[in-house]
């Protein structure tokens, strides 16, 4: 597997006693699988697509030592021997396909969603309901024995080695980090005691494993937080984990409670390499870049450069299990990217909820949701080229059914189209460039600028219809709508219409949130957004000179005053996703945005948008106003007597036009064309 393209990404890597076939690490998702006996076929199944698909190492999601390090009440975990069976199914998967696995062993301490939790001391986290107990001396001892029970029983699972996760503030970065480490014995205070359980837990696991056992630590090199570590600090602890027996050093970024984004879309890719470059300079052992690397051309530059000697990449093998094996074969175009969205994979993970992904339907499915060939070809007609209609339309082609898209405008994409023009977005075109691809490479007749009617439908003697018409905009019933200082947020974002210097959006669910990001953006500032303007937005110093990278973000500047309203009397942005939503209320807090629940509309007229708040009645003097206020479903071609040939189904907005939902859209249409 040679391309001339990535000879850094798909070069082997030698670690002595065994070799890796290419640079590329499949890096812990934690899919929900793991924690179920029963799951482990899908989860072999999951893994086995990946490992078929070239990537070089795979990490399992975490998996804990013992009851107290427990995600979730009974969560995933290997501490005895009745669970090996379980594992050996994973492991089979991957090796049968050539290629090698690690098991994460990661305690959440603090972290942990169940009453049994422990830290360094008791310490609450902020996104946890429980208090923890501090470890006693005989609790550590325990811990480090639980440690190497796991990784005991991970080398008679067959895994190619461990991961130990000491990053993204889970149980041993909280007795790294003085944040949570308050404590006065031999295990707190100068870095050389607070760094003793993760160096310990290393060295008797290499001891017990012996040396032909890959033993990855992901250190975290930039915690984020109030009380991180400073880099002399995160130097200090990279040696001792060399010293004590690991093979290769991976990069963590950001404690889940850290008010910096890591991973989502509106941070630039690779932002965080350079860090990776700085620990590898400093260590003898192969260190791994993360965060935000999603195509082979950052990762092959990321390589070339010297930041790293492997790169790991999570969320892109959700999107696409063959990314590797595309990439070598010269296909990249037909990589299905990930997005950076967080909504099927995070977001399910926090709620405890099966992990799945955004853009590819039948991550942690396989066994599922599957696209067999057909026996019994169709004649299917697909109408609207949004993410329902692709889905739907290049699955039923990949099928084997032969497939019309109509579109009535010029371009496939949707309201992804209008997504990808808001900053922090621009990933959004990587689906409407995959799903074009695959279009013509799966044969689909696609006609654009065509509107076509339930008549010529069923004139053409189609066998399915699938309706994926999606929605139109609602306007509210306000007096003075029709103002001509009222614009729709498709004229602001999909025809660029002139918009003033004072603005009042009225819907605060996503699509008003993403057209106050539009309107905040100064044009003349270059998009996708450099690192060096992310970091000083956010205030992350990537050369850890303080204590966890954390500086003073730059000042903000506004290009326009914005009111964001809603009649809701919720928080606005109450309903954004779990883990990507605060981001976005953090961008527009900091754009100066005046954000205002409760309110009643009264009308709109010369002077501005007269509102009533609380009883108070005020006018804004804005010079637009902006209608971000819910869709409805665009469906008149299921309207008519039913047809005895033709069969219509509805999917995507023309179903529910709630909200905008690319989720359940790209699922329904995967799912309506898997069973046709």
């Amino acid at each position: 597997m040679t391309n001339t393209a990535y000879p850094h990404l798909l070069a082997p890597l030698d670690l002595g006693f065994t070799t890796l076939k290419n640079r590329v690490i499949m890096g812990s998702m934690h899919t929900g699988l793991e924690d179920r006996f029963y799951n482990y076929g899908k989860l072999a199944a999951f893994y086995r697509e990946r490992a078929a698909g070239g990537v070089g190492l795979i990490v399992t999601g975490g998996i804990s030592p013992n009851r107290q390090g427990w995600l979730l009440p009974l969560g995933g975990t290997l501490n005895f021997i009745g669970d090996v069976v379980n594992h050996r199914r994973v492991t089979r998967a991957v090796h049968e396909e050539g290629g090698k696995i690690l098991m994460q062993i990661l305690h959440a301490g603090r972290y942990g969603y169940q009453p049994f939790v422990v830290s360094a001391s008791p310490v609450k986290s902020p996104i946890s309901p429980f208090k923890p107990r501090q470890l006693t001396e005989r609790g550590i001892e325990s811990t480090i024995r639980a440690y190497v029970r796991c990784a005991k029983l991970a080398k008679l699972a067959g895994y190619d080695g461990v991961e130990v996760m000491g990053s993204e503030g889970y149980l041993l970065n909280q007795f790294l980090c003085a944040r949570v480490n308050r404590r006065l014995d031999a295990w707190g205070g100068p870095i050389e005691n607070r760094m003793r359980l993760a160096v310990e837990v290393v060295r008797r696991i290499r001891l017990a494993v012996g040396p032909d056992f890959i033993l990855m630590y992901r250190h975290s090199v930039l915690d984020l937080v109030e009380g991180g570590n400073t880099w002399e600090e995160v130097i200090t602890v990279a040696r001792a984990l060399e010293a004590a027996g690991v093979t290769i050093l991976n990069t963590g970024y950001g404690w889940h409670e850290a008010r910096v984004p890591t991973i989502v879309t509106s941070v630039p890719r690779a932002a965080f390499a350079s860090v990776a470059g700085r620990l590898r300079r400093e260590v003898t052992i192969p260190v791994v870049a993360s965060n935000r690397i999603n195509m082979p051309a950052e990762a092959e530059d990321v390589l070339a450069r010297g930041d790293a000697d492997m790169v790991s990449m999570a969320r892109p093998f959700l999107a696409d299990a063959a990314f590797v094996v595309k990439a070598a074969t010269g296909r990249v175009d037909e990589i299905n990217t990930c997005i950076g969205c967080n909504q099927a994979c995070l977001d399910h993970t926090f709620a405890n909820r099966r992990a799945s992904c955004l853009v590819n339907p039948r991550a942690c499915h396989e066994t599922e949701l599957q696209y067999t060939k057909t026996d019994k070809p169709r004649k299917i007609a697909v109408v609207g080229a949004g993410p329902a209609g692709l889905s739907a339309a290049t699955v039923a082609a990949e099928r084997g059914h032969a497939v019309t898209l109509f579109e009535a405008s010029a371009q496939v994409g949707g309201q992804f189209q209008v997504a990808r023009q808001i900053p922090g977005k621009e990933e959004f075109a990587e689906t409407v460039r995959y799903f074009a691809r695959k279009l013509d490479r799966t044969g689909v007749n696609l006609q654009l600028n065509r509107r076509v009617t339930r008549d010529e439908l069923l004139a053409a003697g189609f066998d399915d219809v699938i309706v994926a018409t999606g929605v139109r905009m609602r306007m509210p019933a306000i007096p003075g709508i029709d103002h001509p200082k009222v614009l729709s947020y498709l004229q602001v974002l999909r025809d660029k219409a002139p918009v003033g210097k004072r603005v009042a959006i009225i819907g605060a669910g996503g699509i008003g949130f993403d057209t106050g990001e539009f309107l905040l953006h100064d044009p003349s500032h270059p998009l996708p957004q450099p690192v060096s303007a992310w970091t000083g937005e956010w205030g992350v110093d990537l050369n850890a000179t303080v204590e966890g990278g954390l500086v003073k973000p730059v000042p903000a500047h506004p290009y326009r005053q914005l009111f964001l309203l809603q009649r809701k009397s919720t928080r606005p942005g109450a309903g954004l996703g779990k883990t990507s939503g605060w981001v976005h209320r953090a961008a527009l807090l900091r754009g100066g945005v005046q954000m205002l629940a409760g309110v009643q509309y009264d009308r709109i007229d010369d002077a501005g948008l007269h509102i009533t708040v609380g009883g108070e009645q005020r006018l804004l003097e804005v010079d637009n106003v902006v209608i971000c206020a819910g869709q409805e479903s665009l469906d008149e071609l299921t309207a008519g007597a039913p047809s005895s040939t033709t069969s219509f189904h509805k999917i995507g907005g023309a179903v529910l036009a709630a909200e905008l939902d690319a989720k359940r859209a790209i699922r329904e249409g995967a799912e309506l064309a898997a069973r046709l």
